[in-house]
C-alpha cells in the first residue's frame, strides 16, 4: 500500500477464501473501535461498511505518520486495559488493526491462521496519474468509469460503498444494513466516524 497525503482511497479486504470475518454483533462494534483507534487519527472517513466477509473504507488521507495509543497486548473482545502510545505508519496501523482483530476473533472462535486475505487493498480514487482503476466490478456487473476519474470515480466509489449490503441482497435498503454509514448520512443515527463536513467538501450524494 502506498499512500498520498490530500487523496482519497478506497481501502479494502475480504476473509481468506472468502470465510467470514464477523461472527456476532459485538465482533462488528468491537472492528468499528478498532478503525477509531488505527485509522482516524490519520484519516477523515468519507464512508465505512462491514459486511460478513468483507470490508470497505474510503478515506482522505491526511497524515502518514501518528502517534496512536494501543492497549497492553491482549487477545480478548473487552478493551480493559491501560493503554501505551508510539508513532506509526499509516500502512503499519492498518496492518495492526487487522492481525490484532484477528487474535482476538481466533479466541473467539478456538481457531488459528489467518482471518483476512494476506494483502489488504488500497485504491487510489483521486489520482490522476493512472492509479485509478477505471473500472469497478460489482455484483450487478463491472461499471466502465469516466475519462476523469480523479473527479467522478469518489461518487462512484461512495455509493458504491453504502450500497453493497443491498446488492448482496442482506437488506433492501441501504440505511437498513447497521453496519454501514448509510444509516449517519440519511439521519438514522449519529455516529461519529464519518467527517459530515469533507463528504460536503467533496460533493458525495447519498
Amino acid at each position: 500500500m502506498h499512500f498520498q497525503i490530500g487523496q482519497l482511497y478506497h481501502i479494502y479486504n475480504q476473509g481468506n477464501n472468502r470465510q467470514p470475518i464477523y461472527f456476532h454483533r459485538n465482533n462488528y462494534l468491537f472492528f468499528l473501535e478498532k478503525i477509531k483507534t488505527h485509522i482516524m487519527p490519520y484519516c477523515d472517513i468519507l464512508a465505512w461498511c462491514l459486511m460478513p466477509n468483507h470490508f470497505h473504507l474510503m478515506v482522505l488521507v491526511n497524515e502518514l505518520q501518528a502517534e496512536i495509543a494501543y492497549h497492553s497486548p491482549s487477545s480478548t473482545l473487552s478493551r480493559t486495559r491501560s493503554a501505551d502510545t508510539r508513532t506509526d505508519t499509516l500502512q503499519k496501523s492498518i496492518g495492526i488493526l487487522l492481525s490484532s482483530y484477528t487474535r482476538a476473533i481466533n479466541k473467539q472462535q478456538k481457531t488459528s491462521g489467518s482471518l483476512f486475505r494476506s494483502e489488504t487493498k488500497a485504491e487510489c480514487i483521486t489520482c490522476s496519474d493512472g492509479v485509478a482503476p477505471s473500472f469497478i466490478n460489482t455484483n450487478n456487473g463491472t461499471i466502465f468509469l469516466p475519462e476523469t476519474p480523479e473527479r467522478q470515480y469518489p461518487q462512484i466509489c461512495y455509493s458504491y460503498i453504502l450500497n453493497n449490503p443491498m446488492a448482496a441482497r442482506l437488506v433492501k435498503k441501504a440505511s437498513d444494513w447497521e453496519f454501514s454509514s448509510a444509516r449517519d448520512i440519511v439521519g438514522l443515527r449519529n455516529g461519529t466516524l464519518i467527517n459530515r463536513k469533507v463528504i460536503e467538501e467533496y460533493g458525495m450524494v447519498f
